[in-house]
């Protein structure tokens, strides 16, 4: 087997195991079942899965569609930004505010259609499943962290740009629903039902608005304000270079975990630029339809050099209060981060440095990042 399939036996982080059989079946029959050889085992265990997901799902739908469907969605709060720019941090300093916002956790977004009725029990039962940290970095991860809502729609109507690492083959099939711009509407509309059917179940189970981050949602701003239009906004940047060489480590340690078929990383650098840019192409086009007072921006280099400082900021720019019965609490966690590193990389040479500083200009010059 070649060397360079890494954690090729590895089932762990795959997050298409919280799939139900149908959904399971679908997704493999548009892709024509082309499951490479070398990924069957995996294919086997979601299989499974699946199946046990299915008849948890019957009877979760028994039991609670009925309190779903009347269940009202409080204005969210939305963190926005490229992936590798900090959202994770910011989404878990804003996660110690539990008096005032719940969060999707890891459990509940692989297991969207289930995790009412077994989340008390499984996480504990699969708990071996989960590692402490994240592949791409050192973040405690466990079920119980707060984690990307993005999983629980994709699990739910597949319509998500991350059905693309798993099959990459059809990476530019499923790239379009970064922006959903193009896409037919009633593809659009099962996003938006899964989303919302999604955070009902959230809001019925916390009873609280909901904190939430998907790098994804920076594209969707007038998606997400069709459908929330009192929500709040945080959108955090960091320097573009930084994040190229992130971004371009985490397809070299996450991804391998969920790939179905063997991945083609020619071009890759190519294809990280091009999707930075079309994230924020989009961002750029319709930030301007949030409402003024509902949109706050955040450096990244300033919520590390001072995270109370800024979230102090943030809260009094968005009109949220309680940031004085938070603080407490917020600085016994920033003071629990004291021991972590973050990721090192060499320096970009300079034809790297070049392109990625033609092809993110306006994000350099927006926020006053130095080429």
């Amino acid at each position: 087997m070649p060397a360079n399939l890494k954690h090729r036996w590895s089932v762990r982080h795959n997050y298409l195991a919280g799939l139900t059989a149908g959904d399971w079946w679908r997704l493999l029959k548009e892709n024509r079942f082309a499951v490479d050889p070398v990924y069957w085992h995996r294919a086997v265990f979601i299989t499974l899965a699946s199946l046990q997901n299915s008849l948890h799902r019957r009877r979760e739908e028994r039991q609670f569609n009925r309190e779903v469907a009347a269940t009202r969605i409080l204005p969210p709060l939305f963190v926005l930004g490229h992936w590798r720019t900090g959202t994770t941090h910011l989404h878990n300093l804003l996660a110690q505010d539990t008096a005032q916002f719940a969060f999707a956790n890891t459990y509940q977004v692989v297991n969207p259609h289930t995790f009412l009725s077994t989340e008390a029990v499984q996480s504990r039962r699969f708990a071996w499943m989960v590692p402490k940290t994240r592949p791409m970095d050192n973040m405690a991860l466990s079920f119980q962290t707060p984690q990307e809502d993005e999983f629980a729609p994709c699990l739910m109507c597949r319509r998500s740009l991350y059905l693309g690492i798993s099959f990459p083959r059809r990476e530019d099939h499923y790239a379009r629903y970064l922006t959903f711009q193009g896409v037919p509407k009633g593809e659009v509309d099962e996003w938006k039902n899964a989303l919302s059917w999604f955070l009902k179940k959230l809001t019925l189970k916390h009873q609280r608005p909901l904190l939430l981050k998907s790098p994804p949602h920076t594209a969707r701003i007038r998606l997400l304000l069709e459908l929330f239009p009192d929500a709040r906004f945080v959108h955090i940047h960091r320097d573009p270079y930084v994040v190229y060489q992130s971004f371009r480590h985490y397809f070299d340690t996450a991804t391998w975990f969920t790939y179905l078929q063997r991945p083609d990383l020619t071009g890759l650098e190519e294809r990280l630029l091009r999707r930075y840019t079309t994230l924020y192409d989009a961002f750029f086009a319709e930030r301007s339809l949030i409402p003024p007072g509902r949109l706050h921006e955040v450096r990244f280099e300033d919520l590390e050099a001072d995270p109370v400082g800024e979230l102090r900021r943030l809260y009094g720019a968005l009109g949220l209060t309680g940031f004085e019965h938070l603080k407490p609490r917020l600085e016994r966690y920033v003071a629990s981060l004291a021991g972590y590193r973050k990721n090192e990389f060499p320096e970009l040479d300079a034809p790297g440095r070049n392109r990625v500083a033609r092809a993110w200009e306006r994000s350099f010059s927006e926020w006053r990042y130095s080429t």
